[in-house]
């Protein structure tokens, strides 16, 4: 097996104890070639300094001055990683992961089985589903265009049946964990930065399939995701509600043809509605 360079990124935002553990994980990780990039997005405490006391001689640690956001701050960590490491992939990886030791290896050999392949992303499951830590929470992304919210996990909250053990092609892979060859990148370039926090993960994939990348599902690689951690910290506040919404049909208009645009526009009110519920009953908790 060839072992190709990859670069994984990892954006911390107030979050540096699970950053810490994110990356105590990929220190046992078994691939032989990757680096590590750290990019803090301008988190309020002293995040910067403990990141770089702790992992100085492992990972780059860069610090914004800023909170830019999901996308962009990937993006500063990508154009980083680029010029460094000359990398033949870059990972994006949630700080709030703890990976398999051989989860890259996984992902990297179905990435070099064939050149159409452009994205793949591993197998998610739940850090904690109360007490359990087999319980699915990705094994692919479906999108449905007409569906009310478009995008949708494949598995979710289930159990990890026989269907979820192929490697597959699906429609597109969590940002959480989504790795991508740099092609793609160089084809595509970088996450579309007018999504402060959402939906550039679906956006991207879609893009790439537009192109004739192949965005595939790696059941073998395996991950567990502390599921809500980071979009806690995101979604305070009626910013959130709004970023959310604007991105959902910035999703849609941008990247669907005119039918589906005009049908979404159509039911906004059923969909702004159940949105606002969920978000009234989330900030009642």
């Amino acid at each position: 097996m060839n072992y190709p360079r990859v670069a994984i990124i990892i954006l911390n935002w107030n979050g540096a104890e699970d950053t810490l553990e994110c990356v105590g994980s990929l220190k046992k990780v078994t691939y032989p070639d990757f680096e590590v990039v750290v990019v803090d997005n301008g988190s309020e405490g002293d995040d910067v300094k403990t990141l770089r006391q702790s992992f100085e001689d492992y990972a780059r640690i860069i610090g914004n001055d800023r909170n830019y956001g999901f996308a962009e701050g990937n993006n500063v960590g990508i154009r980083y990683a680029l010029n460094a490491f000359d990398p033949a992939y870059v990972l994006l990886l949630n700080n709030d992961m703890v990976v398999a030791p051989d989860f890259l290896s996984q992902l990297v050999r179905v990435a070099e089985g064939e050149d159409k392949v452009g994205i793949v992303g591993p197998k998610v499951y739940y850090y904690d589903f109360e007490g359990r830590k087999d319980v699915l929470w990705y094994a692919g992304g479906e999108i449905n265009q007409w569906g009310r919210y478009v995008y949708c996990h494949t598995g979710k909250d289930g159990d990890d049946l026989p269907q979820y053990q192929t490697i597959r092609s699906v429609d597109w892979v969590t940002g959480s964990a989504m790795m991508i060859k740099r092609c793609v990148i160089e084809e595509l370039s970088l996450l579309n930065p007018g999504y402060f926090f959402g939906d550039e993960d679906v956006e991207y994939c879609i893009k790439a399939r537009k192109h004739g990348f192949k965005i595939v599902y790696v059941p073998g690689a395996r991950v567990w995701h502390k599921v809500g951690k980071s979009r806690d910290r995101y979604s305070t506040g009626l910013g959130y509600f709004f970023n959310h919404v604007l991105n959902h049909y910035r999703l849609i208009l941008g990247n669907f043809p005119a039918p589906v645009s005009a049908f979404h526009l159509l039911i906004s009110p059923a969909y702004l509605l159940s949105e606002l519920k969920s978000y009234l009953m989330r900030s009642s908790t």
